[in-house]
């Protein structure tokens, strides 16, 4: 019985870990897209300035 406690309570760290694993990676990925929306705009934004400079 004190063996069937021990390997459920592990099984449930090990499942703690993972959903901790999953969460640290979802918020790299949405901290990534953060940036990449970021830059896709700061390129928009100097496209923009080089178009209205080479009109002049």
């Amino acid at each position: 019985m004190h063996l069937l406690h021990e390997a459920l309570a592990r099984a449930q760290m090990e499942e703690r870990l993972r959903e901790a694993d999953l969460q640290r990676r979802a918020v790299h990925v949405r901290a990534a897209q953060k940036m990449k929306r970021r830059a896709e705009m700061a390129s928009l934004r100097a496209r923009r300035a080089l178009a209205l400079a080479v009109m002049q």
